[in-house]
């Protein structure tokens, strides 16, 4: 039974709620002209940022979890640590631990999957380390080979995304020649399919279930365009699109010495999906693992054991078989809102409903209390998104300020997709009206929580809009002609903290080396609840 938290002495709530607007993806930058935030035209976050009080969340490495500074912060991660006002290990660096420990290979899980006929391997093979890693792969392949598998097959779902757009190459090339090698003292070791993670495979939010369907034929059916090795198909597509990346690659099955798929998934096989992170990987996980599955035929459904290297989700315990435990992240802000009957409302459009809800709570599906909490998801629009990069910015503004309006909600809570979606797309133009049609929505918050006398903080996830040129060593890198290689990952840099206060009471606190696990405790403050000791303290002096 979760403790209430007492209440702030003294504390005089306002009339209106605390509202957190996260722009997803908009960091802050070095203003070069790569930088979508700094070169868009933003009026209202100009404005605010030059007159209201303000620092820089730190949203990226151990800060959010992950092992080292180096590592990218990520949506997933960010919502965990802004929701359990704690930092957890996450992912990756749980996932390592098991890994190089050899804990994960002393579980029922892995004996099942190294005593099924053909192991295959399935997930996002690049070393961007948001979703997954490839020296997980590698560690799996050679503990596989010690421990007497013959048949192993990898399918490779390349990246682009959280690496340069064009680099799987970079580590499909090795794993061929690793597997050759293992092939060369007489396992049958082999990649067996492929494709870009945006085309097959890894859909989420149940937004596009066809990708999921094309995956299913790619991997388990083994249909789609052949080609002799994994390698082979990488570079005929380059070549035959060059306007293509690796994120959108159209999927491709890789033949044996017979011309046919050298590795579509049958009885008897064992799967493991080696993503960590969990919401690109619960649809097809529950393609694999469910009897009642309504959104695609599965003729010839194979009967096999399916593993994730994680769980997906902790309340539908998706898949239900996993080698390592995610994070179990307790008391969150969420459920100590509940406990003290205050009510929510969260909102984003479906791009990123789930982090508003799900990753916020702590990976619980679900809400914590019907009556408290009211959760409205926008449908995304299916188009890309760099020709919509306005997105659904403004449906979500008309629903915050409705809610604001009705006088029902204590605290409201709301992401703006455009930064990290459109930013992604590495399109430069389109990320600076990604970030502008934000911008345009913030000033509508602004007006709607000066009208009902509440308290507005404006922040980040982490950066991806204000980085979108590739570099090494701070040098920008270009293609042959001279042109700048466009980034389609999330940045290193912090991100905003605005704190807006139309009564001008409330003052920033300087809490050291603040990132955004401090929005927690300064959440429930706000609320007027006095945060758990272990909380990271808050950001801002409660008046």
């Amino acid at each position: 039974m979760l403790e209430p938290l007492a209440p702030i002495p003294g504390f005089q709530p306002r009339s209106g709620p605390v509202v957190l607007c996260i722009m997803d993806g908009i960091g802050l930058g070095l203003g070069e002209p790569d930088d979508g935030v700094a070169t868009a035209r933003t009026p209202n976050l100009d404005r605010m940022l030059a007159r209201l009080p303000h620092t820089a969340l730190t949203a990226h490495g151990t800060a959010v979890g992950l092992p080292a500074d180096g590592d990218m912060g990520n949506s997933e991660v960010g919502h965990n640590a802004m929701g359990a006002g704690r930092v957890f290990d996450q992912g990756a660096k749980r996932v390592n631990h098991a890994l190089a420990s050899g804990e994960a290979f002393q579980t029922e899980v892995w004996a099942r999957l190294v005593g099924a006929r053909t192991l295959h391997l399935l997930g996002l093979f690049s070393d961007g380390n948001v979703h997954s890693h490839v020296d997980h792969v590698h560690a799996m392949i050679e503990r596989a080979a010690s421990d007497g598998v013959h048949r192993l097959r990898v399918h490779v779902l390349t990246d682009g995304r959280d690496v340069d757009q064009r680099s799987a190459l970079t580590w499909v090339e090795p794993l061929e020649e690793r597997l050759a090698a293992h092939r060369s003292e007489g396992r049958d070791y082999r990649v067996a399919s492929g494709g870009g993670r945006m085309h097959i495979t890894m859909d989420r939010y149940q937004a596009d279930w066809a990708m999921v369907e094309r995956g299913w034929h790619t991997h388990v059916m083994g249909e789609g365009r052949r080609f002799p090795s994994a390698s082979a198909a990488i570079r005929t597509l380059y070549e035959e699109d060059p306007e293509i990346d690796d994120q959108y690659l159209p999927a491709f099955v890789v033949t044996g010495e017979d011309g046919e798929p050298s590795g579509p998934i049958r009885d008897g096989d064992a799967v493991l999906f080696f993503n960590f992170r969990g919401d690109r990987a619960i649809e097809i996980s529950r393609a694999f693992e469910q009897d009642d599955f309504p959104h695609f035929a599965r003729p010839d459904r194979p009967e096999v054991f399916y593993a994730g290297i994680m769980e997906y989700d902790g309340d539908t315990h998706i898949p239900s078989q996993y080698l390592v435990s995610p994070p179990s992240i307790d008391r969150t802000v969420g459920e100590y809102l509940a406990g003290a009957g205050l009510r929510t409302f969260a909102c984003s459009e479906t791009q990123k409903f789930g982090h508003v809800t799900y990753f916020f709570n702590g990976n619980r599906s679900g809400r914590i209390d019907d009556a408290l909490e009211t959760y409205l998801e926008i449908p995304s629009d299916s188009r890309p998104f760099q020709e919509r990069p306005w997105m659904k910015a403004a449906e979500i503004t008309d629903a915050v300020v409705e809610a604001i309006g009705s006088g029902a909600f204590d605290h409201v809570r709301l992401n703006y997709a455009n930064g990290d979606m459109v930013g992604h797309t590495g399109k430069l133009d389109a990320v600076r009206i990604a970030v502008e049609a934000v911008d345009l929505q913030i000033g509508r918050l602004e007006r709607v929580v000066r009208e009902a006398d509440g308290i507005l903080l404006v922040t980040a996830d982490h950066g991806n809009a204000d980085e979108m040129w590739m570099r090494k060593k701070g040098v920008i890198k270009c293609d042959e002609q001279g042109a700048p290689l466009p980034r389609t990952s999330h940045s290193l840099n912090p991100v905003p903290f605005i704190l807006y206060d139309p009564r001008g009471l409330s003052t920033l606190r300087d809490p050291d080396q603040p990132g955004i696990a401090n929005i927690g405790a300064t959440l429930l403050e706000l609320c007027g609840l006095q945060p758990p000791a272990d909380y990271l303290p808050g950001l801002v002096e409660v008046r």
